[in-house]
C-alpha cells in the first residue's frame, strides 16, 4: 500500500559534520568530503527482488511522489525529498533490494544545510529523533574466514585462469568474504561510519539498511541531464614511504595486466551509457586514484543524456540498471562472468558489488558500486565483509590474495580488526 507522505523542507543549522548530529544506531548515510545527506527513521520502505528490481523500484518512487504533497524552497541541488537505495548485485540473489524515504533529512551541500522532514499519514512533522542516543563503543570482534579461505584464495583465482585460458570468459571480478562476531553485544554502525567518513574522504562513505562501507567507485552520477561514471580497475597497494608510492603509482599506470583489466571496465561501460546519451568523453588513458590504502587506475567518463521530444531524460534508476553490472565487479562476457561466479564464490553476495546511492525528486541521483563493505546481521551481532579483484589472463594468484587483504582493510580498521 503506497503511503501519502508530506515532505517539508527548510534550512538549517545542523552541525558541519553531520555524524555528530544527534542519530539512531542505524542512520542512512551517502557523505563525501563532509558533504551529502544522513537520513533518520523510515517514512516509507520498499523491498524488491529479482531481474527486474530496479524498474520497480523506480515505478514505487514515481508512485509515492504522486501521491505526495511538497512545501519549502525548490531548485537547489540538496532540497527535498529523497529515497536511499541499495540493489543485489545477483538478479537471483536471496537478499531484497531495498528503498528507503528517511523520516528526517539532513542535507550539506557547499557548506549550506537543509532539513526534510517527511509525514505520513497526516502526522505532525518533527524534528526531533525518537531513537537518538550515543553511540555505543564497538564490541570486541573475531574473525573468521568466509566460505573460501585466504589459503585457498590462490587456487580459486587458478581455476579462473584456467578458464580464461580456455577462452570461456576474457575476465572475470572474483570476491571473498570474512566474517567478525561479536561475543557480546551489537555493533553500532555510527562509529564506524565515522571512522570511514574522515579516513577515507575522497570516498563515497554510505549506509543503507545495514549495509555500510566507503567505496571509491561511482557507478552513475545523474545531474540536470549531465552523468558521470567513475570506472576503477587495476589495484596496487601502497606503502609507507611517499616516494615509494610515487614510484608504484607509475608501475601501475604501465602494467599490462592492470591496463587490460582496466580496458574491458571502461568498454563495458561505455557500450552501456551509448544508447543514452548524445556524446561521451572518454579520457584515452586512466589517471591514478591516490587512497589511503591503495591505488586505482581511473577513468571518469561523462556524458549528456538524450532528451525526448517532451525534455524528460532516463531516470538514474533506468542508467544503474543499463550499466549494472559493468566488467568491474563482474567481468566480460558479463554473463559468462556471472556464471563463473556463481560457481566458483561458493556464496550469494547479496548487496555487496550492487548499486548503492540515492535518488531525488526529479529521477537524478548518485549511484556508487558497494565496495570496502560491511553487511551487518539483522541483529548486529556480526558483518560480513568483501573484497574482491578483476582476474584476466596475466594475472598472478597471489598478488590477487594480497589485493583483497589490501581492499578488506579499509573495513577491518573501522571495525578493530586491523592487522
Amino acid at each position: 500500500m503506497l503511503p501519502d507522505i508530506t515532505f517539508a523542507t527548510r534550512p538549517a543549522t545542523a552541525p558541519d559534520d553531520l555524524l555528530a548530529a544527534p542519530l539512531g544506531p542505524d542512520p542512512l548515510v551517502w557523505l563525501r568530503r563532509g558533504e551529502g545527506f544522513v537520513g533518520l527513521g523510515e517514512a516509507a520502505r520498499f523491498e524488491t527482488a529479482g531481474p527486474d528490481r530496479f524498474h520497480a523500484a523506480e515505478a514505487w518512487w514515481r508512485a509515492v511522489l504522486n501521491r505526495a504533497a511538497f512545501a519549502g524552497p525548490a531548485e537547489q541541488p540538496a532540497v527535498g525529498p529523497r529515497a536511499f537505495g541499495s540493489f543485489a548485485f545477483a538478479d537471483s540473489s536471496s537478499a531484497p533490494s531495498v528503498l528507503v524515504v528517511p523520516r528526517l533529512l539532513m542535507a550539506r551541500h557547499r557548506g549550506r544545510q537543509w532539513i526534510t522532514t517527511a509525514t505520513a499519514g497526516g502526522s505532525p512533522a518533527s524534528d526531533a529523533v525518537d531513537d537518538a542516543v550515543p553511540p555505543a563503543p564497538l564490541p570486541r570482534l573475531a574473525e573468521a574466514p568466509g566460505p573460501v579461505s585466504a589459503a585457498d584464495w590462490p587456487e580459486v583465482v587458478g581455476r579462473a585462469m584456467a578458464l580464461i585460458a580456455a577462452g570461456a570468459i576474457d575476465k572475470v571480478v572474483l570476491a571473498r568474504s570474512v566474517v567478525a562476531r561479536a561475543a557480546a553485544g551489537g555493533i553500532d554502525s555510527r562509529p564506524v561510519l565515522d571512522f570511514l567518513a574522515h579516513r577515507y574522504r575522497d570516498t563515497w562513505t554510505f549506509a543503507v539498511d545495514g549495509l555500510i562501507g566507503a567505496t571509491p567507485e561511482l557507478l552513475i552520477r545523474s545531474s540536470r541531464g549531465l552523468v558521470t561514471s567513475r570506472v576503477l580497475a587495476g589495484t596496487i597497494q601502497r606503502s609507507g614511504s611517499d616516494h615509494a608510492n610515487l614510484a608504484r603509482a607509475a608501475a601501475l599506470a604501465r602494467s599490462s595486466k592492470d591496463l587490460e583489466e582496466h580496458e574491458f571496465a571502461v568498454a563495458s561501460v561505455v557500450a552501456a551509457l551509448e544508447p543514452f546519451v548524445e556524446e561521451l568523453a572518454v579520457p584515452e588513458v586512466p589517471s591514478v586514484l591516490h587512497l589511503p590504502n591503495v591505488m586505482h587506475l581511473a577513468t571518469d567518463v561523462v556524458g549528456e543524456l538524450k532528451r525526448t521530444p517532451s525534455g524528460r531524460t532516463p531516470g538514474v534508476l533506468a542508467l544503474a540498471a543499463a550499466l549494472h553490472p559493468s566488467a568491474a565487479v563482474c567481468g566480460t562476457p558479463a554473463a559468462a562472468a556471472a556464471d563463473v561466479i556463481g560457481r566458483l564464490e561458493g556464496q550469494d553476495r547479496g548487496r555487496y558489488s550492487g548499486p548503492v546511492g540515492w535518488i531525488d525528486a526529479n529521477g537524478d541521483g548518485e549511484w556508487g558500486i558497494a565496495l570496502r563493505c560491511a553487511q551487518l546481521s539483522p541483529d548486529r551481532r556480526a558483518a560480513r565483509l568483501w573484497a574482491g579483484g578483476g582476474i584476466v589472463a596475466a594475472s598472478d594468484p597471489e598478488a590477487e590474495l594480497a589485493e583483497t587483504e589490501a581492499k578488506l582493510a579499509p573495513m577491518r580498521q573501522a571495525l578493530g580488526l586491523s592487522r
